[in-house]
């Protein structure tokens, strides 16, 4: 693998961790994807290029040596295909932007590169749902974000609709309150037990064990 962090196949590159750089690497040729190995371990996986001389970049293999290079970050070719694939949205750079603005051009990029390092242990929906919420409350810091995500993650799972199985052993999953609250009053009796108890009192008497 060379220094770029990238190994050539059939004419194109591929990106994998910086952290591989210099080592051999292995890599599996499929017909619509590549996949990299480090011994037995995956450590990157890209869609096949067909043509010759282009490359996938993964900007996340990247991060640690942004992290000590943000100055790198704004012209990265890695950068670019992540705002194409849509996962460098519109949100990450009006954060960034306000980043820099509040902290200086390399501490608010590095703030915006632990912003990425968080994609690694959250969702990306909602990551972008935290860093609207921290640009929309001033928090310019990547905690803030991180604190931003996880308070989206609560209230999506609190929201969730529960499983069948929680709503009863039927398997029927329970009526929204919103309709319950307009069905009329249940006016039943409640359910008694008078009529097996009178099966009990007419129920013969065991025999005796005789040996």
């Amino acid at each position: 693998m060379d220094r770029y962090s990238q190994v050539c196949v059939r004419m194109n590159r591929y990106s994998v961790p910086v952290r591989l750089i210099g080592r051999t690497v292995r890599v599996m040729l499929h017909a619509s994807e590549l996949v990299v190995y480090d011994g037995r371990e995956e450590v990157a996986r890209h869609e096949r290029l067909i043509a010759r001389n282009g490359s996938r970049l993964e900007l996340d293999h990247y991060l640690e040596a942004l992290i000590r290079k943000p100055g790198a970050l704004p012209g990265a070719t890695a950068l670019d295909q992540a705002r194409a694939a849509g996962r460098f949205t519109p949100i990450h750079d009006s954060w960034g932007e306000a980043a820099v603005k509040a902290h200086g051009e390399r501490d608010g990029t590095r703030a915006l590169i632990e912003v990425l390092l968080l994609s690694r242990h959250l969702p990306h929906e909602h990551l972008v749902t935290g860093l609207a919420a921290a640009l929309n409350s001033g928090a310019l810091t990547s905690d803030a974000v991180a604190l931003e995500a996880r308070k989206a993650a609560d209230t999506e799972a609190e929201e969730a609709p529960p499983s069948p199985a929680a709503g009863s052993q039927t398997g029927i999953a329970p009526l929204p309150a919103a309709v319950r609250a307009q069905l009329p009053p249940d006016k039943r009796p409640l359910p008694s037990v008078a009529h097996y108890d009178q099966l009990l009192r007419l129920r013969r008497p065991d025999r005796p064990i005789t040996s």
